[in-house]
């Protein structure tokens, strides 16, 4: 296992947060080992070459008790962001999870994605922090189809066992649901697979699901996603060049029948799939600061 130095890890979001109502964010692992294709966190803006590594970081714990304890304001930590904190080497290590049990103590809430069901192995936590603080869990799924989820997300828990893990979130009552993103270009993106999403995530028993219409796409993710595509999907690597060339931003073709689609079984299923309403929904009875002394 390699180690990498921290001198912080729990860090003020951005104000105002529109990311889920976050009040800190917190990364406890560099790199990922699930090998996504299609994973932003791969750019070469995050000067992490060796991404698919996946590094803790040094006393990660103590810097996330002795941080905790000199907040003057308690609130959610949001955790998922750059690196799954549920990643193969958690297993063993149960870093998240002593973290949870520190932020469970101190008194914050938190926020967490993923795309692993080893998450459930710590809804026993997650229902200790609810009892007085928010808890949320998104669980990222972007296809229906364990084979094309396979081809997508090659060394991570398959969709079926990802819907199985909101279940027993959902069981808990634990606050969850889907981040179904990116839906790609030419590749994930029917109203089939849209609506298979929600319908499972709805049996599921899932409180929501959150969008995206498309993809981004920059230098090192960009050339690492199209040598992926070239194998998995021949001719998707000229149908995206020919339409997206270099740009960042890639939104589905279709994304404007797709959100009304999404939008229109949303209702429906009476999934809630508005940012405001997803973080205002999660965060009901709580009092969004508190003081600590």
């Amino acid at each position: 296992m390699e180690t990498i130095p921290a001198k912080t890890i729990v860090c003020r979001a951005q104000k105002p947060s529109y990311w889920f109502g976050a009040d800190y964010n917190m990364n406890i692992y560099r790199g990922c080992s699930h090998g996504c294709i299609y994973c932003d966190s791969r750019s070469d803006c995050y000067n992490n070459p060796n991404f698919d590594a996946v590094k803790v970081k040094e006393n990660a714990l103590r810097i996330i008790r002795d941080e905790l304890r000199r907040k003057v304001k308690t609130g959610v930590i949001a955790t998922g962001a750059m690196s799954d904190p549920y990643n193969p080497l958690e297993q063993k290590l149960k870093v998240t999870r002593n973290a949870l049990e520190l932020i469970n103590a101190f008194g914050f809430g938190v926020a967490v994605a993923t795309k692993s069901a080893l998450i459930t192995r710590d809804a026993d936590i997650l229902s200790d922090i609810k009892t007085h603080s928010p808890v949320i869990v998104k669980i990222t799924i972007t296809t229906a189809d364990d084979d094309i989820c396979k081809k997508l997300e090659p060394y991570v828990s398959a969709s079926s066992e990802r819907f199985a893990a909101l279940e027993a979130l959902a069981s808990n009552n634990i606050y969850c649901g889907v981040l179904m993103m990116p839906i790609l270009p030419f590749i994930n993106n029917s109203e089939e697979n849209i609506l298979e999403i929600l319908n499972k995530a709805k049996n599921a028993g899932a409180s929501f699901v959150y969008p995206a219409f498309g993809m981004t796409l920059r230098s090192g993710n960009r050339e690492y996603y199209y040598e992926k595509i070239d194998k998995l999907f021949p001719g998707m690597k000229e149908k995206h060049i020919k339409r997206y060339g270099d740009r960042y931003s890639c939104p589905s073709p279709k994304a404007k029948k797709l959100w009304e689609v999404f939008a229109a079984q949303c209702e429906r299923l009476g999934m809630v799939y508005d940012m405001k309403a997803i973080t205002s929904r999660y965060k009901m009875g709580y009092n969004d600061q508190q003081l600590t002394f």
